[in-house]
């Protein structure tokens, strides 16, 4: 009888130790983890994603002409990415829409 109270005191405090380690290490793995999301390096790649997502996104539908485009990005995107445009403003193949037309 003596000899289970005193197995029951060792699995118990055991337990309990074993509980107490295992809050410590999780206590300390979500602190690093706050602290690193919270860190420059992730402020710094949220804004890189940021930056990188493009703002407005556009497809090629057949328009060939610089008239026809309503930005002059729009019209950049349309030389790089479309076939068959009609853009190059001066014909040198630069690939550059004619500025004049959007004031650039």
């Amino acid at each position: 009888m003596k000899n289970l109270v005193i197995l029951i005191v060792i699995c118990a405090a055991a337990w309990q130790f074993y509980f107490k380690g295992s809050t410590l290490v999780e206590s300390t793995h979500t602190k690093a983890v706050s602290e690193f999301a919270n860190s420059d390096a992730m402020k710094t790649l949220a804004k890189a994603k940021e930056i990188a997502k493009p703002k407005v996104t556009y497809q090629c539908d057949g328009r060939q002409h610089c008239s026809q485009m309503k930005s002059y990005e729009e019209a950049k995107y349309f030389i790089r990415y479309c076939p068959n445009t009609k853009m190059d403003g001066d014909g040198d193949g630069n690939g550059i829409p004619r500025e004049k037309q959007f004031n650039k």
